[in-house]
């Protein structure tokens, strides 16, 4: 199927977009009214689906659910464009003004398919990881020890499963999922309702969700085909301090950067207008990307009133012109009216597209010009000058225009 261009693309996906943003705003500002932060239940619904993914891709999924609308697009650019992997894909995405962490995401159709599917549970994940990464995180490890302890989660030829010692104190053991080969990674696929054993939480049941084609097999965690996914997998999970962080050589492999900040930062430009989950984050994230747009807006504003103060100056420098006359001039036809007479119509700005239209009728007097050397070849000069600063003025309109 012959690939559409971006820009189709985004003008065909548009209405989606906004439908999508109409869908989260009221969800939103449901939780903001509550502004409360999620319960331990709750975070528990909220990563179920997730919690058994390959730390590196857990780590990713956290991250892009910060940016909901971002997920829809990317989802629909992936449609739209099937097949593309390795290579062709980082090229693909070098053109693409997505976070880093959606673009990796394009690798893993299956995981991006079901974030813009259950985009509401996309947006509440995103808003728990932002209020407080570190509950987010312990609510992962809850969860793969009950599956552990239920013999659902084992190394084996698409995961290696490892326990890490226990750190500040705390007496529990980490469980790390990494993929059995780094360079092919395996999407789980499982019943958070059953994998970790009856489900301690039934106010707050988790959903499950199976990929297209997806065939039940004996096993509570299936996987699918091994996805090659080169450097698209940079992602990490740093257990010791609740949060995630970046693999800066994959990053910038994939990304084709330079960074060297091993420190992920969500960033509010890609949130593209979503609401937060709550005042604390609308406060901490989305004041300062309004503080952004408005000094950008400010800048703006400064710059067009320099363009119109400069457009003001040359205009006056030449009020009570008669263009038509000075082009006479030029051409060596000295006419009655054609100095700088009086318009009836001075409020028309300089290098208006009817500018012309406005001018009164010639005044009767001699011209200003007179007595400044005389002779028809002063008339040329001068009225040179004036058409070479005019012309500058955009055509189809004022002084300097071709007719």
């Amino acid at each position: 199927m012959q690939s559409m261009s971006f820009a189709t693309f985004r003008g065909r996906h548009f209405g989606a977009l906004f439908l999508a943003l109409v869908l989260i705003t009221p969800l939103v500002s449901a939780q903001q009214s509550k502004s409360k932060p999620p319960s331990a239940e709750q975070l528990s619904q909220l990563v179920a689906p997730v919690a058994l993914y390959p730390d590196p891709l857990l780590a990713q999924v956290l991250m892009a659910s910060t940016y909901p609308l971002e997920i829809v697009e990317a989802a629909r650019w992936v449609k739209a464009h099937p097949g593309l992997e390795g290579k062709a894909l980082e090229d693909a995405m070098q053109g693409q003004t997505w976070d880093a962490s959606i673009k990796s995401l394009t690798a893993f159709s299956q995981v991006l398919s079901m974030m813009n599917d259950k985009l509401d549970w996309t947006t509440k994940l995103g808003n728990a990881f932002l209020a407080d990464q570190k509950a987010v995180m312990n609510a992962v490890q809850v969860l793969r020890k009950k599956a552990k302890d239920e013999g659902n989660l084992e190394s084996n030829a698409q995961q290696k499963v490892t326990q890490e010692p226990a750190t500040s104190g705390d007496t529990s053991q980490t469980i790390v999922i990494q993929p059995a080969n780094p360079q092919v990674v395996y999407v789980p696929t499982y019943n958070p309702t059953v994998v970790y054993g009856p489900w301690a939480y039934p106010a707050y049941p988790p959903f499950y969700w199976y990929p297209p084609g997806y065939v039940a097999t004996a096993s509570m965690v299936s996987f699918g085909v091994g996805l090659a996914v080169g450097a698209a997998m940079w992602g990490h999970c740093n257990w010791g301090r609740g949060n995630v962080d970046i693999n800066i050589n994959r990053y910038n492999s994939f990304n084709r950067t330079r960074i060297n900040n091993v420190n992920w930062k969500h960033d509010a430009r890609h949130r593209r207008g979503a609401p937060y989950g709550n005042r604390e984050l609308e406060n901490r994230f989305g004041s300062s990307q309004l503080r952004d747009t408005r000094a950008r807006d400010a800048f703006r504003g400064r710059a067009q009133l320099g363009r119109q103060e400069i457009a003001r100056g040359e205009a006056d420098r030449f009020k009570g012109s008669n263009p038509s006359g000075l082009r006479d001039m030029a051409a060596g036809r000295r006419t009655e009216g054609a100095g700088f007479g009086g318009l009836e119509n001075r409020g028309r700005s300089f290098g208006g597209d009817n500018f012309g239209g406005g001018l009164g009728r010639s005044s009767q007097r001699d011209s200003a010009l007179s007595g400044l050397g005389g002779g028809r070849e002063s008339w040329r000069q001068s009225a040179r000058g004036f058409e070479s600063r005019s012309g500058r003025s955009r055509s189809g309109g004022g002084f300097g225009s071709r007719h």
